[in-house]
């Protein structure tokens, strides 16, 4: 009877030793979703006005309700352009969290205070001439952020943000195929791309459209990654095959670079 009882104990603990491992198997990471805020300005008194607010009104108050990896990044082609750009990106767990930021940032005092020159400016002195809202969820195979392991200044390093359309919806479902299953994802990981987000766009000005980001020490290391890409036997495979051909109808590449007070 003894015999019996340790048996069945035996057989009782490995079923709940199997049930409890299936079960951390199926817990992967939920997609995380990605506000991307992008103005468009053309003065340096525009500029200030911004760099003032996101550096001590916007971020503190991001990071006071947990929000910790805020990317803020200017373009580099700001340097000649006419109209310029900032990019504010800020990750965040859920749609209940990007339709309830508004109303966090609206409840903190400090936050007011702190960013009352941008908040109340007035319409012949408005902080940009442009603002644009981008929403994006995370790849399933890259489902949060990863900051970048880099080494250099600021200064120098260069965020590469890319955009790729589609023809229509399920050719766009292919290329997000060819980047999960198809380990598009793998091979910039192996080439050590320094990746901080992949993702598909669900609600923006460009659809069917997918953006990704990639960060390099300075212009020269993209470049020498960017040819390692072309050349590697993996991509050459992958790219040669006739389920993901024309999958992208139009490519944009922003090349950008962190404010001094971005998280990365």
């Amino acid at each position: 009877m003894k015999k019996k009882i340790n048996k069945f104990l035996l057989i009782a603990s490995l079923l709940l030793f199997f049930v409890l491992q299936s079960g951390h198997a199926a817990e992967a990471p939920a997609r995380e979703y990605y506000q991307l805020t992008v103005y468009h300005y053309s003065s340096n008194e525009q500029e200030q006005v911004l760099d003032t607010y996101l550096q001590q009104a916007l971020i503190p108050a991001l990071h006071r309700i947990n929000i910790k990896s805020v990317g803020v990044f200017k373009a580099i082609a700001n340097d000649t352009a006419v109209v310029k750009k900032l990019y504010v990106l800020i990750p965040l767990k859920s749609l209940t969290a990007v339709t309830e930021l508004t109303k966090k940032l609206s409840s903190d005092k400090a936050y007011l205070a702190s960013g009352a020159a941008y908040l109340n400016a007035v319409y012949t002195a408005a902080p940009y001439t442009r603002m644009e809202t981008i929403l994006l969820q995370a790849f399933s195979l890259a489902p949060v952020m990863q900051l970048p392991q880099l080494k250099s200044p600021k200064k120098e390093r260069v965020y590469e943000l890319r955009s790729y359309e589609s023809a229509t919806e399920k050719i766009f479902q292919n290329k997000v195929h060819m980047f999960n299953e198809g380990d598009e994802i793998g091979l910039f990981k192996r080439l050590n791309f320094n990746a901080i987000f992949y993702s598909e766009v669900i609600a923006g000005s460009k659809m069917p459209n997918l953006m990704y980001m990639t960060s390099f020490e300075n212009m020269a290391d993209r470049d020498a990654h960017w040819k390692s890409f072309g050349s590697d036997p993996a991509w050459k495979k992958l790219s040669a095959m006739p389920e993901y051909k024309n999958n992208v109808s139009h490519i944009d590449i922003m090349f950008l670079r962190p404010t001094d007070y971005s998280d990365y």
